[in-house]
């Protein structure tokens, strides 16, 4: 992770930022799915978390190596986009970054669905199982997310961000076609 590229959504008067975040990165998910690439992740430097202010922001840093960022670009996936966003060249991190986390967080929210199974696991009524889980609905989440289409599933779902405490030192890993991982750092500056 010794490169980047900044890509900055531009103010449309047509569409609010996370709609543009949505289809851009919906468009990166794609094109990472694609090249099937476990080496590239992804932050957002501008998000907000909170319940009022939970967004991914206007600003997606790409982590990766010069050559792999390159490929990826040199691929079409941006290609509707171009018009909304600003994108910088494959520039080196600076040095001395730290380095954050960026992993997806799954939340049980409580859907009809899934009492049904839970109920259908743990022999008891569905109308139980719909209790437990209005406890689990009340949380507020306020993590940052975007509306994502899953290539490989076809199911369109919340992705919830987490960006974790800074860090000195960077870990390595593999990242999901998301951008994201479980433990992997990215660079943060």
């Amino acid at each position: 992770m010794d490169h980047y590229i900044d890509i900055r959504l531009r103010p449309d008067p047509d569409f609010a930022p996370a709609i543009l975040m949505g289809a851009l990165y919906n468009k990166l998910h794609r094109a990472l799915f694609d090249l099937q690439a476990a080496d590239v992740g992804v932050s957002f430097p501008d998000h907000k978390h909170g319940l009022r202010a939970r967004t991914l922001g206007d600003h997606l840093r790409l982590h990766g190596t010069q050559a792999r960022l390159q490929q990826l670009m040199n691929a079409v996936w941006l290609t509707g986009m171009r018009d909304h966003a600003q994108v910088s060249e494959v520039l080196a991190v600076p040095a001395g970054a730290q380095h954050i986390n960026a992993a997806r967080k799954q939340f049980n929210t409580g859907s009809p669905s899934r009492a049904k199974r839970y109920a259908k696991r743990h022999d008891i009524s569905e109308e139980e199982a719909q209790q437990i889980y209005a406890k689990l609905a009340e949380r507020r989440i306020e993590l940052p997310f975007v509306q994502i289409n899953s290539r490989s599933t076809q199911q369109r779902f919340s992705l919830f961000i987490e960006h974790c405490k800074p860090q000195e030192k960077p870990v390595a890993g593999t990242f999901s076609h998301y951008g994201l991982s479980p433990n992997a750092t990215v660079p943060w500056f």
